[in-house]
């Protein structure tokens, strides 16, 4: 808003008419007659007093201003550096940021209407996910086959290392939405062995979709006052995304992973909009691969049931006059009483009498994961084919003439 003056100065921009008839798609007459209107609801007796003019002046010009996040960059770096070189565990900048980058996150959306938290599980589009470990000893492997609703699912709190969305002995889930890029994010050795089971996902779960942030839609119009910092916080929101889910190197593990870290424990801790965990682009498989990880609240898997008495043994391997092959089988016998009671084999979940229903007393979240025995397969680790872009690196060679000299 600027202040009348006399004599002659120029303005820069466009007529606030012209600006109105763009903005709206009609001719220079009707967007007169709504520059009036504007003018007339927005009219200050104190203002006009004290010689301000009006934003919807008649003289008034507007210049067009792109978006640009510069302050939101800023704050993010300064967020960045306090936490990893200031104070890590009680951070009033890393909460105050937070709050602000996802306040009203639930509202966002991108233009076809796909929203930033999505639900899944029972009936669902994505009613299923698929995690994979690594093994390259024998017992090991014989242990994960003979329990994989312990050795697939996350590990006790005092086994649990760091990854990209939880600091150590944080328990969460790391899934993917197929078998084929699970595998993928183990990034298992030639010669190794590769454990895949798909879990159901038994309740309804709310997750945050990192990669509509890089497309939110922001609806509005240039003379709302809130129209470019939501624009502003759009842009930065499709930066952050990306940094979320890109490939961090090895050495660099420790830092860059603690910035997803807290957003991760940021986001499972709020309770407007509750969250269960995050959906989020494939680092090893692509953009279009997805990857989940389920906060701890959301990450604990049924226990099968095995009848007292049970002896579960695995094979790993048939012979016949070739010699030794690949033949992966478990045998569960159980206890001829509990064997009298006609117990379906396929129902491998089924509650009896007096039996846990979890493998672990003292959790007391609820059941949010069911491990699909029939879907367990064993990948052998033959060669690694590695998607690259190459590019040469030129020499050459010159005299130092002024070396001479």
């Amino acid at each position: 808003m600027a202040l009348k003056e006399g004599g002659d100065w120029e303005r820069h921009g466009e007529p606030v008419t012209y600006v109105i008839a763009d903005a709206a798609q009609i001719d220079e007459k009707s967007a007169e007659h709504v520059r009036r209107v504007l003018e007339e609801r927005h009219y200050d007796f104190d203002e006009a007093a004290a010689g301000e003019e009006n934003r919807f002046d008649e003289d008034s010009h507007y210049e067009e201003r792109g978006v640009k996040d510069d302050e939101l960059q800023a704050g993010w770096s300064d967020f960045e550096s306090s936490l990893k070189t200031q104070s890590r565990f009680f951070n009033s900048v890393v909460t105050a940021t937070l709050d602000s980058i996802f306040a009203n996150v639930a509202d966002h959306a991108t233009h076809d209407g796909k929203p930033a938290i999505v639900s899944v599980g029972p009936g669902k589009e994505i009613a299923a996910l698929y995690r994979a470990r690594v093994f390259q000893s024998r017992d090991r492997l014989q242990t994960a086959l003979k329990r994989p609703d312990v050795e697939l699912g996350p590990p006790p709190f005092r086994l649990t290392s760091a990854g990209r969305m939880n600091a150590r002995g944080i328990a969460v889930f790391y899934g993917a939405t197929s078998g084929d890029v699970a595998l993928g994010e183990t990034r298992p050795p030639v010669g190794s062995k590769v454990v895949v089971s798909r879990f159901d996902i038994i309740r309804e779960l709310r997750l945050l979709d990192i990669e509509v942030l890089r497309s939110i839609y922001v609806e509005g119009s240039i003379f709302d006052s809130t129209y470019l910092p939501r624009l502003e916080k759009a842009k930065f929101l499709r930066t952050l995304s990306l940094r979320i889910s890109e490939p961090v190197m090895p050495d660099d593990e420790p830092f860059e992973y603690l910035i997803t870290q807290v957003i991760a424990d940021y986001l499972a801790a709020q309770t407007e909009p509750s969250l269960d965990g995050i959906i989020y682009p494939s680092v090893q498989s692509g953009a279009q691969h997805k990857n989940v990880v389920l906060f701890h609240k959301a990450a604990r898997v049924e226990g099968l049931c095995v009848p007292p008495g049970t002896e579960i043994r695995v094979y790993l391997d048939s012979a016949d006059e070739d010699g030794s092959y690949p033949n992966y089988w478990v045998l569960e016998e159980t206890p001829a009483e509990t064997a009298a009671n006609n117990i379906p084999d396929d129902n491998l979940h089924l509650i009896l009498p007096g039996m846990p229903k979890t493998h672990d007393d003292d959790d007391s979240r609820p059941n949010t994961l069911r491990v699909d025995v029939k879907s367990v397969t064993v990948h052998h680790v033959e060669n690694v084919t590695y998607g690259k872009a190459s590019f040469p690196v030129e020499r050459q060679r010159s005299s130092n003439r002024a070396a001479k000299s």
